[in-house]
């Protein structure tokens, strides 16, 4: 099994839950990553074009290897609706061996 550094948690906001749920549906039919979490309503602050805003979103938690992270950014760039949508790759630092190892073999081999 690889270490836990090898592995990465992707955080991606989606309007809505239909989006959300298609998003984290391209990622796991690739095998680009091993499972998703959505949390169906966050608030959101940010600024956007100079303006301060507001906005309920879904957050969507991606778990997948450090080697794949440039693929399921192009995955969920192409299929996003917004301009500039939320993609923030973290580092796994620790985790469970038994997941891990699960999350190494749902997963593509990033040697393929």
């Amino acid at each position: 099994m690889s270490a836990p550094e090898h592995f990465a948690v992707v955080l991606v906001t989606a309007p809505d839950m239909t989006v959300a749920r298609r998003l984290a549906k391209t990622a796991l039919q690739a095998k680009i990553a091993a499972c998703a979490n959505i949390i169906p309503t966050v608030e959101s602050h940010y600024w956007w074009e100079g303006t301060l805003e507001q906005s309920n979103e879904a957050l969507v938690i991606l778990k997948t290897r450090q080697a794949l992270v440039a693929q399921v950014e192009k995955a969920i760039l192409e299929s996003h609706p917004y301009d500039t949508p939320e993609f923030i790759a973290l580092s796994i630092t620790s985790g469970s061996r038994k997941y891990l190892a699960w999350l190494e073999e749902n997963t593509l081999d990033e040697y393929l």
